[in-house]
């Protein structure tokens, strides 16, 4: 008869090395299990908390005032429409853009070819970087590592990396760049050429223009809608907007806005389009707000606010919008379901703030770094 391999299970464990190895393997697999679980646990809790936060958390709005010799950044506190802080920065601030995350606020200072680099928390500016002449409109890229800045002096865009705060590429593109905006890809950046009457479209993995679009006279601010499918470009001189289909690139309607548009910006549902109108004095449709329905590319209501409407911007659940009024040295606040101002909030010198100047934490930038 064949002998046939038997384990002796009379034995303890450490006497049979074959049961002994398993029950090693067992337990050190019990023991990766456990770890890998408590981590999803851990995660899973400290993701609990962060959107708790963010259901609790305070929205911030960002005013670059230009007026003095030394520009400086209100800080307003949206739950209550009061100025809590007064951030120093550059000379002649102007855009404005803010990390995903709202840890850091970029201001470009038109008057000494800088951007500073503010602290949220502290209300310190950390950094100051180097960029092209005359930087005006600003953005940042989804997952808030690069920021671009457009620079009207020299017909370029500044790279900058947000990790190092340094310009790691510089883009040629038209002439007198005034706004700039990034799809919600962060794959394109519209640019507003100003003196060209187009827009450049800027691949972000190569840093290359890959087209440019014809639009209206003296192009200034640029949206993109939350789905990246349209671009809404206001165009200074000539009182339109104008729609851009990114996915052919062409514009597809023009609409008439108030006089002199400088700022845009589209609700967060990607419904509505606010167009901040600065005018020429009190001329009809100066000084004006104009809301544009998305799904038939009318204006929809005008809103009449002070003097020298510039930059525009949505708070994130889409109820407030806040308008930097340049000659009134106020912002505004209109509230999205009546059209009327709820709120005027005094600020410095020549608030401007062209570009997304409103910070809140969001699900997706605070979840992405629960994987960091």
């Amino acid at each position: 008869m064949k002998d046939i391999l038997l384990f002796d299970f009379s034995k303890s464990k450490n006497e049979n090395p074959c049961l002994r190895s398993k029950m090693k393997e067992t337990t050190n697999d019990r023991t990766q299990n456990e770890h890998a679980s408590i981590k999803v646990l851990g995660i899973m809790m400290l993701a609990l908390l962060m959107l708790v936060s963010i259901a609790g958390a305070v929205p911030f709005a960002y005013i670059t005032n230009s007026g003095n010799e030394t520009g400086t950044v209100s800080v307003i506190d949206m739950t209550n429409n009061t100025v809590t802080a007064t951030v120093p920065v550059g000379n002649v601030p102007v855009g404005i853009a803010i990390l995903p995350d709202a840890s850091k606020v970029y201001v470009t200072n038109e008057g000494n070819n800088t951007v500073s680099v503010i602290d949220t928390v502290t209300n310190d500016v950390t950094d100051t970087v180097n960029v092209g002449s005359f930087p005006w409109g600003i953005a940042v890229n989804p997952d808030g590592t690069k920021v671009y800045v457009a620079n009207a002096g020299n017909n370029t865009i500044s790279v900058i990396d947000t990790v190092k705060n340094i310009v790691t590429a510089t883009v040629n593109v038209g002439d007198y760049p005034f706004g700039v905006a990034v799809n919600p890809q962060g794959t394109k950046v519209y640019v507003t050429n100003g003196y060209s009457g187009n827009i450049s479209i800027i691949d972000t993995a190569k840093n290359t223009v890959t087209a440019t679009v014809d639009v209206g006279l003296i192009p200034f601010g640029v949206a993109v809608n939350p789905a990246g499918t349209k671009v809404y470009v206001a165009n200074m001189m000539d009182n339109t907007i104008s729609v851009i289909d990114t996915a052919t690139a062409n514009v597809t309607a023009t609409v008439p806005v108030g006089i002199s548009p400088c700022g845009v910006a589209v609700s967060p549902d990607g419904k509505n389009v606010y167009v901040a109108n600065h005018g020429v004095d009190s001329a009809i449709n100066s000084n004006t707000v104009s809301v544009i329905d998305t799904a038939t590319n009318n204006v929809t209501a005008t809103v009449q606010v002070g003097i020298g409407p510039y930059g525009v911007a949505i708070s994130p659940d889409g109820k407030k919008v806040y308008v930097a009024e340049l000659s009134s040295n106020n912002v505004a606040v209109i509230d999205t379901a009546t059209k009327t101002i709820t709120a005027t909030v005094s600020v410095g010198n020549g608030p401007i703030a062209f570009g997304q100047f409103i910070a809140f934490p969001s699900v997706a930038a605070l979840s992405a770094s629960l994987t960091s």
